[in-house]
Formats: structure tokens, C-alpha cells, sequence
């Protein structure tokens, strides 16, 4: 797919220290050349892997007026990306902003922030769960890890080492939902490495992109990957061109974070790998781009 409009509305939350959602969308897509306007859905002071005492306010009062006046002063986008809501009411918010928004050339983009390692987040309520798989039957994308697909799909959460054909039987579940392509994170066939697999329902294909694994908890790593493989799609990359590089990108992040960080809580050493990542984008806008219509 070619996305000619290369900008995006970001429908995450904002945590103040940590390094996710917003703090990570907003440069990561930047850097790829995608003018990014935001949406907030909550605020927090950190995440809440790790941190106790944090402060959260929803913001679901503000969304829709939020839209609204987007949509009253013009604004148009290439890609809808959502991320962490903060209440179940704002799933079907979501839904209709989308609606507001969407057009032929929009690319739905849903990654369903809702757990990790089996286990649901703090703030995150069963109601909220189960309404996400409404959300991803309205996406063109989706990508979860396996504790999320394993909610949206109503299985029981695995451990890994997975085999290929668990993975594949679970992506193409996802991709009956209604998502044209969907992607796993955090997917590993043996003890040595791990990455992302990916496939693309029109025409059944699906690939793997593996790195060597890295041992501890990384948090925000799910939204850097999630932010440079939309980054990808909207600079025209195919899925699998996206899914290598946004693989690469954030395995480099978590090998600079594991040298570099006394706490990893306080997020990914993302920044000294913007410069990369941009490189990689602009190498590719220029190589495939060239002679044809650019944004």
C-alpha cells in the first residue's frame, strides 16, 4: 500500500516519565517524516509498569470536542492510530472518531494496548478488554502481542516458544476480525531469539523478523515498534518492509537501554536512534519514491 498523505492523528495517552505512548508516537513518527497531531486519552505522571503512586486522569469529556474541532477547521490524516484508552467509554469515542475522519486513503491503525505476559494492565478493566476487539474489526492494522490477541480472540494466553503454525493460525484469526494485515510482537520459536511476525490477508503471505533476544523488561518498546512500522506504511513501504525495519529499530533501542539505563522503568533509550531510523526513511522515500507524486 501507498499512502500519499504522510500524517497522522495519535490517539494515545501521555505519561509524564517512562518513554511510551505519546512521548514515543510523537518523535518516532516525526522523524519518519510524518506530521503527527495528538489526541490525548489520559494523563498520567509515569506509566504503570513498575511505578506505584501514580497519578491518572481520563480525559473521555474532551475527546469528541477535540475531533470535532479538527474536523470543523479542516483537518485531514493518512493514518488513525490508537493506542492506550483510559476508560471503556472512550472505545466506541474511538470508534466514531474514526468515522469522523476515515476516508479511502485513511489507513486505521490499532494497537491494542491492553497487557503484557498474560496478565491485563492495572487500569485496565474486562469491559475495557472486551471492547477492544470492536475497535480492531474497524482497523486496517492491527498489532498486539500475544496477551492482547489471545483476549481479542477469546483463547487462553500461551508461553513461548510458539511454533510457526500457532503463530500463523493466530494472525489469520486476527485478520478474519476484519484487519487486512496483522502483526504479532514479542513472538519467539526458540529460546535464543525474538521479534514480530506479520501477515498480509490479501494475499496470505506471512514473514518473520527475528533479532537476538535481549533478557529484562523494556517498557515502551511495543509503542516504538508499533510508531516506526506506521512511520513505514505511510512513507509506502509493504507491511514486510515496515515490520523489518521497525523490528531493527527497536531491538537497537533495547540494546542501548540494557547498556545504558540504571532503571529500566524509566523507559527506552530511544533518541540516539531517531537519527537511524530517519535515515532509513529517507533512504527508502528516495529509492522508491522518486518520479512519483510525493505528499
Amino acid at each position: 500500500m501507498t499512502y500519499q498523505i504522510r500524517s497522522a492523528a495519535a490517539i494515545h495517552d501521555i505519561s509524564g516519565v517512562g518513554k511510551c505512548s505519546l512521548t514515543v508516537a510523537l518523535p518516532v513518527l516525526s522523524v519518519c517524516g510524518v506530521e503527527t497531531s495528538v489526541l490525548p486519552t489520559a494523563v498520567l505522571s509515569t506509566h504503570t509498569g513498575g511505578f506505584e503512586g501514580f497519578t491518572y486522569r481520563e480525559l473521555t469529556e474532551d475527546l469528541l470536542p477535540m475531533a470535532r474541532h479538527w474536523k470543523q477547521v479542516g483537518c485531514e490524516f493518512g493514518a488513525l492510530y490508537s493506542g492506550f484508552l483510559g476508560s471503556a467509554a472512550q472505545i466506541g469515542i474511538v470508534e466514531q472518531i474514526f468515522q469522523m475522519f476515515q476516508d479511502k486513503k485513511t489507513l486505521v491503525f490499532v494497537d491494542p494496548v491492553m497487557g503484557d505476559n498474560g496478565k491485563l494492565y492495572r487500569t485496565y478493566t474486562p469491559e475495557m478488554a472486551d471492547g477492544m476487539a470492536g475497535l480492531c474489526r474497524a482497523a486496517d492494522v492491527v498489532v498486539p502481542n500475544l496477551t492482547e490477541a489471545s483476549h481479542l480472540l477469546g483463547v487462553p494466553y500461551r508461553e513461548g516458544p510458539y511454533s510457526s503454525g500457532y503463530v500463523e493460525d493466530v494472525l489469520k484469526r486476527l485478520c478474519e476480525m476484519g484487519p487486512e494485515m496483522a502483526v504479532l510482537t514479542g513472538i519467539s520459536l526458540d529460546r535464543e531469539q525474538v521479534g514480530t511476525a506479520c501477515l498480509d490477508g490479501r494475499t496470505g503471505e506471512m514473514r518473520f523478523f527475528f533479532r537476538q533476544r535481549v533478557e529484562g523488561l523494556y517498557h515502551g518498546t511495543g509503542d516504538l515498534f508499533a510508531s516506526a512500522l506506521l512511520g513505514g506504511l505511510l512513507n509506502g513501504m509493504c507491511l514486510f518492509e515496515a515490520c523489518e525495519i521497525a523490528t531493527e529499530f527497536t531491538w537497537r533501542c533495547i540494546l542501548s537501554t540494557r547498556e545504558l539505563s540504571k532503571d529500566t522503568r524509566f523507559g527506552p533509550k530511544f533518541e540516539i536512534h531517531l537519527p537511524w531510523l530517519a535515515a532509513r526513511m529517507e533512504r527508502f522515500r528516495t529509492t522508491h519514491l522518486e518520479g512519483k507524486q510525493r505528499p
